[in-house]
Parts: structure tokens; sequence; C-alpha cells
């Protein structure tokens, strides 16, 4: 009998790579945000990414910032989005990993849904309104948070 392998990735490493392949998908040509919804035990219960909702064409909607019509007033959130697409029954003490820190928005379906830790990739808006809000809440409810520390390992898939 051998020895296991070693050099397999964690499940930090997993969950990450899961929520930013899932960004991949979004059509937003300015910010592709991707999560992974994880129970307890270590399965995959859900995943999204930032988009419009189901049955609205991505080339019909606006994607741009500014304006009055903008993309704001009509895509989702990836961490909504998986909250959403879950369809299993109780997210109660589940893990979200995002590539991005959840806004105001997302925080309140993060708590309404049971979530209670969060592990985000980037937080590049920290000092809005938004985020300050985010994280009051998040620490109001109880609800751990903290960024992934990245390892420098490079997967490649070859699809």
């Amino acid at each position: 009998m051998g020895d296991k392998r070693k050099d397999y990735i964690s499940w930090d490493e997993y969950f990450m790579g899961i929520a930013r392949l899932s960004g991949m998908r979004s059509k937003d040509p300015n910010t592709q945000v991707g999560a992974c919804i994880v129970s307890q035990d270590n399965k995959i219960l859900s995943m999204g990414y930032n988009g419009l909702p189901r049955g609205c064409s991505d080339d019909e909607f606006p994607w741009s910032r500014d304006g009055e019509d903008n993309k704001y007033f009509y895509t989702t959130h990836s961490e909504l989005n998986a909250i959403l697409n879950y369809r299993g029954g109780s997210l109660d003490n589940a893990k979200l990993y995002v590539t991005l820190f959840p806004c105001n928005e997302c925080a309140k379906a993060i708590i309404q849904a049971g979530i209670k830790t969060v592990v985000y990739d980037c937080d590049k808006y920290a000092e809005t309104a938004s985020v300050i809000a985010s994280k009051r809440m998040l620490n109001a409810a109880g609800i751990r948070y903290y960024k992934y520390e990245r390892t420098g390992r490079v997967v490649n898939i070859d699809l």
C-alpha cells in the first residue's frame, strides 16, 4: 500500500476555485463575481454568479454602470443568486465562498438564509457605505467572515 498524494488542494482552495469558476459565467463586462455555498460537512449546496434573472435576455438589458438605465437595476449579485438557486431546504450553518465581499443587500440575504461563515477573496469596496453597512450587520448577527488566503497554486483545466 503506497502513501497518499500530498499535493491535493485544500477545501478553501477547492471552494474558492468553484466560486471563481462560477464568476466566469457572468456576462458583466466590468465585474465577474462568483459564489459557492457549502454545508458543514463540505458538500456543495449551491452556486451563483452576478447576472440577470432567469428569463431576462443578456442581450436585451444594459450592462453599463452609468445613466438612468444601467445594469444595477437588473442584475442579481452572485451571493443572492446562490441563495435563490438552492432548492434543498435550509442553509442554516452553511459557509459561503465569494470572490468579492458582499454588499449590504447580500448581507441581509446571507443573514436571513442562516449562513454562518463568509469566506471572501477581494474587498476592493471596503471603504464604501455599502460594505461598511454589510460588515456592521454581519458582525451584529454573529456571522464570521474572513479573507481567503491565496496559496499561489496554479491550476490548469483544459476545457
